[in-house]
């Protein structure tokens, strides 16, 4: 039997390892125009809900951390308290990798896998979250991408230095999961070295290792500017 064939084969008799998600929502929004969008409503409900419920839904996922700012502390938990997942919402740290560390070290000790997601990210889907866990599983990092459509240009000063090849560019979303404890120590060696990090998989790629690429969503998108959040609604209502 070849290696991928054994592969697929343990996968299906292996259970999957427990995974908890870590949902960051600890931004300041700075980039919002004074809207705060954890609490922007997108079809009636607050953009965080939407995300909470996607890993609610799933069942890949056994327990859910929220971490926010100080000032949504009491908002985000009555929010919460519709889900039975969720474990707690905590208070994020200065970073965002500070808010993921507080937000793994709440997980439970059972929990092999950690899913750490955008809270700006209310169109995740079931079925991106559960192929990525499952590419974890198997992989001990994995994260969803989608192809880059835009020709990209590496620019310093005002002038085009470089073109990459497009067809070696994808954009990555999250949920990006991990082995927690591999998680752990490549955000404690990036906080020690200080290594300025763009995402968790970022940290761990600096430990010298692997993430696997699964297929993510065009509709995942992140809300960051105020025209991200009239795109999300659009998307919300042919989502449905």
């Amino acid at each position: 039997m070849g290696i991928e064939k054994l592969t697929n084969a343990m996968r299906k008799v292996l259970p999957l390892k427990k995974c908890g998600a870590v949902i960051v929502a600890a931004g300041s929004a700075s980039r919002m125009g004074g809207i705060d969008k954890m609490m922007a409503p997108i079809g009636g409900e607050p953009m965080i809900v939407h995300t909470v419920r996607a890993f609610q839904n799933c069942d890949a996922i056994r327990q859910i951390v929220v971490v926010t700012r100080q000032d949504l502390i009491l908002p985000i938990m009555d929010l919460c308290h519709q889900f039975d997942k969720v474990q707690c919402v905590m208070v994020g740290g200065n970073t965002r990798p500070d808010s993921v560390e507080i937000g793994l070290n709440a997980l439970s000790a059972d929990m092999k896998l950690v899913a750490v997601q955008d809270g700006a990210r209310p169109l995740i889907t079931g079925a991106v979250i559960d192929r990525t866990v499952r590419a974890a599983h198997t992989y001990g990092a994995a994260a969803p991408a989608v192809p880059v459509k835009d020709t990209v240009k590496v620019v310093k000063g005002g002038v085009v230095e470089s073109t990459p090849d497009r067809s070696t560019l994808q954009a990555v979303q999250t949920p990006q999961v991990f082995d927690a404890d591999l998680l752990r120590g490549a955000l404690a060696k990036a906080k020690a070295d200080k290594a300025q990090i763009t995402d968790d998989c970022s940290a761990v790629e600096l430990m010298g290792m692997s993430v696997k690429i699964v297929e993510g969503d065009e509709r995942n998108i992140k809300v960051t500017t105020p025209m991200d959040l009239k795109i999300a609604e659009i998307l919300w209502e042919e989502m449905q």
